[in-house]
């Protein structure tokens, strides 16, 4: 099992690591809308759809595999009523169209609209 950091992405807030690669597969942790660089929070769901899978991008690359090899995700909204404006960006960043669950969730950390996590091959 290897641990995957980079500074690319946010550092986890809690006992957890950004990542792992077991075996060939890659599974990051949830990823929230911060910005690495300085740890702010964009407005609005698409902003903040954008900067979570930048930050799925960079676990990505940094295990060697990128967002074509992804092939599962899990996402987490704040309010579904974000779903369509939240899937319009996703397009753009998961191209292959990988297996999903999409739930509406209560809260998430920072109090941010979204959050994704995914499983790819190297």
């Amino acid at each position: 099992m290897n641990v995957l950091n980079t500074e690319k992405a946010p550092g986890a807030i809690g006992p957890y690591s950004q990542g792992y690669e077991v075996n060939g597969v890659v599974y990051t942790s949830g990823q929230i809308p911060v910005n690495p660089a300085d740890g702010s929070v964009p407005e609005g769901i698409a902003a903040q759809a954008e900067q979570s899978c930048k930050n799925v991008a960079a676990i990505l690359e940094a295990a060697g595999t990128g967002m074509d090899k992804v092939f599962k995700t899990t996402c987490f909204l704040a309010d579904m009523a974000d779903f369509a404006a939240f899937n319009q960006v996703y397009a753009t960043y998961f191209v292959s169209k990988p297996a999903r669950s999409c739930v509406a969730v209560k809260t998430l950390p920072k109090n941010v609209l979204c959050e994704i996590e995914a499983i790819a091959v190297k």
